[in-house]
């Protein structure tokens, strides 16, 4: 039986990840091609030999998704794994459209092909888009399964923007390991918030290599999702967090209904900051697909460092960039502070941006009056400190969850607002965690 021609269309994460467990070490399937989008700069690499195993002797290329359907052609593609995520529905049905139109089936991978298990309990943190609040939901249940005297390691989507083959397997304990792994902006965002509370972060390409070196330091694996995908290994509690700032994107998105439907606990975060009508229908929308979730209301509270730099100012706000973009949030913790300690203005970016961030703007018009804290690469790190530093603004509000001053040299006065998850009523976090290791039968400090 003739092996079947495959194309992986991704986004550097998700699409590795399914052709690591799926494609290949199976002699049906010849993966020809990965197609990426989303990422800049990732087009024309490999995926490097070192990784790609003894059926891929010379590793597979990497093309810019616009290829698409002349690849199908050109390669004699029969099928066409769709692997990104945070996406709306009509999107992938637009790539599957262009697909069938040039002969080729369109597939979704699904969690039994797909997720690992692990010998230690895991507990998969997850959301429904961009943005809802999964990072501060991720430290929060750290910061209770460690106040139980459990050991916790967490392992991150992936963002393997650098050189491929060097990112198989990356763990981080410190902040220097930022900068030993030549972290974007983007991985320091996720990564450090973790290690400044004393607990250890993986992440990379081989999810099973991480995986299997993650259970030699850990009583309980923390999977930290990103985007809205679903969890690379099979959890044993799932908790999925949903955003009324954006009610009914919870139905619209893939994969982000599959994780609510997937979900054993629900938070409803940023309940103090929407409106009762947007509340009542993420609400309403949990309990008609998943009614057997636990749910748990949160608010996402803001601090600020400054806020004299703040009132009476006109300050530039940048916010986290996926956010921003592909996540197409338009308030962020840093417009709240603006409005909520009196700014005078919020400097628009847009007439100070500088190269590749203005190319971020045209790609996502709805950005609007906020500078997304864009850092895939060296250049781009470059663009958004000239960005900053052009601007006519008198202050700087950095509500990115690291401090940007550490990696720029920003020329004006700036604050950084920080945001924590704070659960409403019960059962809460705690109540839930606790609950899980005893079924688990883990013992823990009460």
């Amino acid at each position: 039986m003739a092996k079947r021609n495959v194309i992986i269309i991704g986004a550097a994460g998700r699409d590795f990840h399914n052709f690591n467990t799926y494609f290949r070490s199976n002699v049906d399937y010849n993966v020809l091609a990965f197609t990426a989008a989303q990422i800049p700069d990732i087009n024309d690499r490999r995926y490097p030999v070192e990784l790609s195993g003894k059926l891929y002797p010379k590793g597979i290329p990497i093309y810019d998704e616009k290829f698409l359907p002349e690849l199908i052609k050109k390669l004699k593609i029969d099928d066409c794994i769709f692997s990104y995520s945070d996406v709306p529905y009509n999107h992938v049905m637009h790539v599957s459209s262009i697909v069938n139109h040039a002969g080729a089936n369109f597939i979704l991978l699904g969690p039994r092909e797909t997720q690992l298990k692990s010998t230690k309990p895991v507990i998969s943190v997850g959301a429904v888009r961009t943005g809802c609040g999964k990072s501060q939901t991720s430290r929060r249940v750290i910061e209770i399964l460690m106040s139980k005297g459990l050991k916790v390691v967490a392992v991150r989507h992936p963002m393997p923007y650098g050189d491929i083959a060097k990112q198989k397997v990356q763990r981080y304990a410190k902040v220097e390991d930022l900068k030993k792994h030549n972290c974007t902006i983007e991985e320091m965002e996720e990564y450090e918030p973790h290690v400044i509370r004393g607990n250890i972060i993986y992440a990379g390409v081989d999810y099973e290599a991480i995986l299997r070196q993650a259970e030699k330091e850990a009583d309980i694996i923390l999977w930290d999702g990103g985007n809205n995908d679903f969890s690379f290994y099979k959890p044993d509690l799932t908790i999925t967090v949903v955003d009324p700032h954006r009610p009914g994107h919870e139905l619209l998105y893939y994969p982000g209904e599959l994780t609510l439907r997937m979900a054993d606990v629900v938070v409803i975060n940023k309940i103090d900051s929407a409106d009762a009508d947007s509340i009542n229908i993420v609400r309403e929308n949990v309990a008609k697909v998943n009614p057997q979730a636990l749910v748990v209301d949160g608010a996402s509270p803001i601090s600020v460092e400054k806020p004299q730099l703040i009132r009476g100012k006109k300050v530039l706000v940048i916010e986290d960039g996926p956010t921003l973009t592909h996540g197409g949030m338009k308030i962020g913790a840093g417009i709240v502070a603006a409005r909520k300690f009196g700014a005078k203005e919020i400097i628009d970016p847009r007439p100070f941006v500088t190269g590749k961030l203005a190319e971020t703007f045209r790609i996502y018009p709805n950005i609007g009056t906020v500078l997304p804290a864009m850092g895939y690469g060296q250049q781009q790190i470059k663009d958004l400190e000239t960005t900053i530093n052009k601007s006519n603004a008198d202050s700087v509000i950095i509500a990115t969850p690291i401090d940007l001053n550490r990696i720029l040299k920003i020329n004006k006065p700036s604050t950084r607002v920080s945001y924590e998850l704070q659960e409403i009523g019960k059962p809460d976090l705690d109540d839930i965690v606790s609950e899980f290791l005893i079924k688990q039968k883990i013992k823990f400090k009460k």
